[in-house]
């Protein structure tokens, strides 16, 4: 069973439809199946009629003597029969292009992104949760793209390493939480740490998107020369500093929100865009960070070789243009050896 297997795993590789070649002797089993016909007459009468009757008369002299007109015919439904198991060839291979990038989400989750100063569908919402609705629509633009999620507060972390699953991307994110790597924000170790998740990856195809409403932590990593390091190692740092002005508007009102909104440091994120080779964006709003991230999702796209694969070329012209070529020497057979 399994050398049948084996066989039938060959014949594919050469015709679509190997088992259309069991078709062969289908005449021959006919002509010992069917019985003779005894009747004179006729059912039906065609002007080449005799001709037919005389190809026939030498295809079944053919079955013992293997000559003339019949052997032509038997020729010609070989090749038909090959020519319906769809003869195929392995072309050369190719490798078609793919379009996308490696890219790393790094968010914010200190304690400042629980400000109450966003909107979204008209109801008041907190920064982080304004910053999820948004990056999950981006997260639906980027098919094609294999994306990481990286969060940082106190110390960074990764939540999703580079997939191109993103609704698992995207699960890691609804779940994200204010305050889940800590109250501080360490924006320089959280480039480090998606620097490293880059390495990885073609060295035009890196970029990192880095959300932020807050300064960095003294103390940690410092994020100019993260960004110089993540300059030498090829990634594209694309830095946004979100956050309203400590209000929330209610009716066209503006109220106050009761952290009085946190200082961003547009001159940090500025510099690192800038030595990397990435773009600023400031976003005091919903829809200004949508934007944003409408912006980013235009970056031109990287094409990259995909996987090699060998097409099939149909084959089947030829022997279906012989088997027409046997037929009409069959058919005039006769009338050449009575002329």
């Amino acid at each position: 069973m399994a050398s049948l297997a084996v066989m039938l795993s060959e014949w594919r590789e050469v015709f679509a439809w190997p088992w259309l070649l069991a078709a062969l002797p289908l005449p021959l089993l006919v002509r010992w199946l069917l019985p003779a016909a005894r009747d004179g007459s006729a059912a039906l009468k065609v002007p080449f009629g005799a001709r037919l009757d005389t190809v026939a008369a030498a295809g079944g002299r053919s079955l013992r003597g293997g000559a003339g007109a019949g052997a032509l015919a038997w020729i010609a439904w070989a090749l038909l029969c090959v020519a319906a198991a769809r003869p195929q060839q392995l072309g050369e291979a190719i490798r078609p292009p793919q379009v996308g990038r490696g890219m790393m989400l790094a968010l914010d989750l200190s304690g400042s992104m629980s400000e109450l100063d966003m909107s979204l569908g008209r109801r008041a919402v907190d920064r982080l949760t304004a910053a999820k609705a948004v990056l999950a629509d981006f997260l639906d633009r980027r098919v094609g793209d294999r994306i990481g999620l990286v969060v940082f507060g106190n110390h960074a972390y990764v939540l999703a390493p580079l997939t191109l699953d993103l609704a698992t991307v995207r699960d890691q994110l609804e779940d994200s939480l204010v305050g889940l790597a800590g109250q501080e924000t360490a924006i320089g170790e959280a480039i480090g740490l998606a620097v490293r998740r880059l390495r990885d990856q073609p060295s035009d195809e890196r970029v990192l998107i880095l959300l932020t409403d807050g300064v960095n932590t003294p103390g940690t990593a410092d994020p100019i020369r993260a960004a110089e390091i993540a300059r030498d190692e090829g990634v594209r740092i694309h830095t946004i500093a979100f956050g309203g002005d400590g209000s929330m508007s209610l009716f066209g009102i503006k109220i106050p929100t009761a952290g009085g909104g946190a200082e961003v440091d547009e001159a940090a994120l500025r510099r690192i865009a800038q030595v990397t080779g990435g773009r600023f964006f400031r976003a005091q709003d919903t829809a200004q960070l949508v934007g944003i991230y409408a912006e980013i999702n235009r970056l031109e796209p990287v094409q990259r070789p995909g996987k090699a694969v060998r097409p099939r070329l149909e084959r089947y012209a030829w022997p279906l243009g012989g088997a027409f070529v046997f037929a009409l020497l069959a058919f005039a057979w006769p009338r050449r050896r009575t002329a």
